[in-house]
């Protein structure tokens, strides 16, 4: 039996940004363990000792017990420092800048893609109502103005961090395909140069095109 266990399901950008991580770093001796939001599996008492917040994912390495899906991409790269991709940063400004970034992804960029990405694609699955095109407008209007800085950031580096890919970049990936591919928000990434670049690389990596497989291995199931 696998030591580390990945409670959730893969239709959570929370849960794929960990299997992401797990991926970068060449682990693949975990289970998945299915806590379903749909059907309240996340509510359960057993559950919520693990996650008193009732959200997914959770994450265990044998007795140790973590939340909060950055948190354990941080664990999981420290635990695994020597293989895979250093995701971290070598120096202490590198990795003061990696922190820098997964904060702004967190704080800024996050909020404003997740809105627009509920609104077109689930709000009349999961609230059983139309798009609130208000909204809509307004996370767009903020986005712009945060993938210009972006965009003047990426004009310079390559990745977010500097000239290496880490878990700023990573930590970006799982929400933002949702964004392009399905709420079909591309254009926002299109029309700027140096971000469609760092996209395009961050987004063919094998690490996320396997965890693309598991996302699609776990809808056949359905």
């Amino acid at each position: 039996m696998a030591s580390l266990k990945v409670y959730g399901k893969t239709y959570s950008t929370n849960v794929t940004r960990v299997l992401t991580t797990l991926a970068e770093k060449n682990v693949d001796d975990y289970q998945m363990v299915p806590i379903d939001l749909l059907t309240g599996a996340n509510k359960t008492p057993e559950y919520l000792k693990l996650q008193p917040f009732g959200q997914i994912p959770a994450f265990q390495d044998g007795d140790f017990t973590l939340y909060e899906s950055r948190a354990i991409a941080r664990y999981i790269s420290d635990k695994y420092e020597g293989q895979g991709t250093a995701l971290s940063g070598n120096t202490e400004r590198e990795k003061a800048l990696v922190n820098q970034w997964l904060e702004v992804e967190s704080q800024n960029y996050n909020p404003c893609a997740g809105k627009i990405v509920f609104e077109c694609v689930f709000a009349q699955i999961l609230a059983g109502r139309p798009t609130d095109e208000a909204v809509v407008k307004e996370q767009l209007e903020k986005l712009e103005k945060i993938l210009d800085v972006y965009e003047a950031r990426l004009t310079h580096h390559k990745y977010l961090a500097g000239d290496f890919f880490s878990l700023a970049d990573l930590a970006h990936i799982p929400v933002t395909n949702n964004l392009i591919n399905v709420a079909k928000k591309g254009e926002l990434f299109s029309s700027r140069k140096h971000l469609n670049a760092w996209w395009e690389d961050i987004s063919s990596r094998p690490s996320w095109q396997k965890v693309l497989q598991i996302i699609q291995a776990g809808q056949q199931q359905k």
